[in-house]
C-alpha cells in the first residue's frame, strides 16, 4: 500500500484552519487546528459499523477525550463519525483551535470551516487515492 500523508487547509479568508491526513496501514489519523494558539483540546476515535436504521448502509460510532476548558469535543466526534462511515475504517481526529475573543458569528465561520475541511479530506481521498484500495 502506498503511504498516503497530506495536508490540507479552507481557504475563506475568516478564521481558516488546517488538517494533517495519514493513513496508519487501513486507519486514518487526522489531526486539525487552527487559530493563535492551536494545540490538542479533544481526541476521538470512531469505526464503522452497519446503520441502526438501514443495516446496508455503513454508520459509524465514537468516543471522545476532551482536556479540561477545551470545547473541541463536538467538532473531532463528528469529524471522526463522518470520515469513519464515509471511508469505512477506523478513524482517529484529534482537534484544536482557538482564537482569542470570538464572537459568534467568527464561531459559526469555524464551525463551518470544520466541516468544509472533512468535506475537503474526503474529496481528497477519494479522487486521488481510491485506486490505492484503501
Amino acid at each position: 500500500m502506498k503511504e498516503i500523508n497530506f495536508d490540507v487547509n479552507t481557504d475563506s479568508g475568516d478564521f481558516d484552519i488546517q488538517a494533517n491526513v495519514r493513513f496508519i496501514g487501513n486507519d486514518l489519523l487526522v489531526a486539525i487546528w487552527g487559530g493563535e494558539k492551536p494545540h490538542i483540546g479533544a481526541v476521538s476515535v470512531a469505526q464503522p459499523r452497519p446503520s441502526l436504521k438501514d443495516p446496508k448502509s455503513i454508520s459509524s460510532t465514537a468516543s471522545v477525550i476532551c482536556l479540561l476548558g477545551h470545547k473541541e469535543d463536538e467538532l473531532a466526534k463528528a469529524a471522526s463519525e463522518i470520515l469513519s462511515a464515509v471511508l469505512n475504517t477506523r478513524v482517529v481526529v484529534s482537534a484544536g483551535i482557538h482564537w482569542d475573543n470570538l464572537d459568534e458569528k467568527g464561531i459559526e465561520r469555524v464551525i463551518e470551516n470544520s466541516r468544509q475541511i472533512v468535506d475537503i479530506i474526503i474529496d481528497k481521498i477519494l479522487c486521488e487515492f481510491a485506486s490505492n484500495s484503501l
